[in-house]
C-alpha cells in the first residue's frame, strides 16, 4: 500500500479534476465530514457547507456557470502543520453563460487527514462580482 499523497499533491490533482470538469472526482477527495467555509461570502452566498453531500451539491453546477482553463500563479506554502497547506492562486476561463471572462484570486487554507480533504477555506475574492457581467451565479440555471 502506498502512502497517501501530500496535502500539496493532493490539491495539484483535485485543481487537475477541476479543469477536466470531473466534479464527481473532485468531491472524491473529501471526507465525509469535511468542512467548506467561505469567510468573505457576500451575502446570499453559503458560508459554511457541512459534509461531503453538502459540498458536492453546491459544486454539482459548477461547470454550468464556469469553464476553467488555467490557475497560473500557483503557490503552495507548507505550514507548521504537516497536513495543513496555503495556497495562493488565480483561476481563469470564462463565464457559461455569457461567455465573458473568469478571473478570480484566491487564498486558502488546506487541511488534509488520511489523504482526503478534511477541511477547506476559501477566501475567493467577493469584490470580483461587482464588475459587470460577472454574476456567474445567475448563469445556466
Amino acid at each position: 500500500m502506498s502512502a497517501p499523497a501530500s496535502p500539496a499533491d493532493l490539491f495539484r490533482h483535485s485543481l487537475r479534476l477541476l479543469l477536466d470538469k470531473n466534479i464527481p472526482g473532485w468531491v472524491g477527495l473529501w471526507a465525509e465530514d469535511g468542512l467548506m467555509e467561505f469567510p468573505f461570502a457576500p451575502e446570499g452566498w453559503p458560508e459554511r457547507l457541512e459534509g461531503k453531500e453538502a459540498i458536492a451539491a453546491y459544486m454539482r453546477h459548477y461547470p454550468d456557470h464556469i469553464e476553467l482553463h488555467d490557475f497560473p500563479s500557483l503557490r503552495i506554502h507548507q505550514t507548521t502543520d504537516a497536513e495543513t497547506i496555503v495556497v495562493e492562486m488565480r483561476g481563469v476561463g470564462r463565464l457559461v453563460q455569457t461567455g465573458g471572462p473568469f478571473d478570480m484570486t484566491y487564498i486558502a487554507v488546506i487541511t488534509v487527514r488520511d489523504g482526503l480533504i478534511t477541511s477547506y477555506r476559501d477566501y475567493w475574492n467577493p469584490l470580483t462580482l461587482l464588475e459587470p457581467g460577472t454574476d456567474f451565479t445567475r448563469s445556466g440555471r
